[in-house]
Parts: structure tokens; C-alpha cells; sequence
């Protein structure tokens, strides 16, 4: 009886494709591997759940900003310039938020933290 192995995702170094083994890593296991190495993480879980967290991230904030912009004044025929400026103010801040949130629930919050660190540091030069 097979021990049947309990993850969140599992990744074989030898692929079979019509026949011929492959050693060679595939395309999707090598973005994998610089995301792992670009973030310094230790898993590849680890980055299956942080691009969960941008994604569940930005969904949110999508919906959020259906509501948020009425409440605000701003509809369809109010000028791009205006909508580009409350979506830097008002939207962007509520990204940053809501990323924390979800890196919180996710187990993630260090991560998210340092990320959240680097891009207000990089930010900030843009004023300096």
C-alpha cells in the first residue's frame, strides 16, 4: 500500500511526457523557483500562499472601490484625472491595508510586513 503524501503542492523533479523522462525542470517549476529565491522563502507552498494572498488582495479591492468611488463623488463622468488622483490617495492605502489583512490570515504577516517596508521606501524616494 502507497504512502499517500498530504501537501499543498507537489513537485516531482523527473516529469514523464509521452514516454521520455525529463530531468530537466518544466518552465512552471522554474518561475516557481525564482519567486522562491527572489522572495526568500522556503517553500514552494510559501509561494502558492503569498500569490493567494495578492490575489484575494487585489479581487477585494476591486470590489471595494465599486462601492468606495460613489460614496465619494466619483462616478463615470467625473474626469480621469480626478479618478487617477483617488485611486492613488484613497485606493492605494486601502491595497496596502487590506494586503496586511489577508497576509495576516494567511500566516504571512512577516512576509507582507517587509513588503509593505520596501515599497513605501521606494515610494518615498520618488519625493526626496
Amino acid at each position: 500500500m502507497q504512502k499517500k503524501q498530504n501537501s499543498v503542492i507537489m513537485f516531482v523533479e523527473i516529469y514523464c511526457y509521452n514516454g521520455f523522462y525529463m530531468t530537466q525542470p518544466s518552465w512552471f517549476q522554474q518561475q516557481f523557483q525564482k519567486l522562491q529565491q527572489r522572495w526568500d522563502v522556503k517553500s514552494p507552498a510559501q509561494v502558492v500562499i503569498i500569490l493567494l494572498v495578492f490575489a484575494a488582495t487585489g479581487f477585494s479591492v476591486l470590489y471595494l472601490k465599486k462601492l468606495l468611488l460613489p460614496l465619494l463623488g466619483v462616478g463615470e463622468e467625473t474626469t480621469i484625472w480626478i479618478r487617477i488622483l483617488v485611486s492613488i490617495f484613497v485606493i492605494l492605502p486601502i491595497y496596502q491595508l487590506v494586503l496586511l489583512f489577508y497576509g495576516t490570515i494567511f500566516g504571512q504577516f512577516k512576509f507582507f510586513w517587509a513588503f509593505e517596508k520596501r515599497m513605501f521606501s521606494r515610494i518615498l524616494k520618488l519625493f526626496r
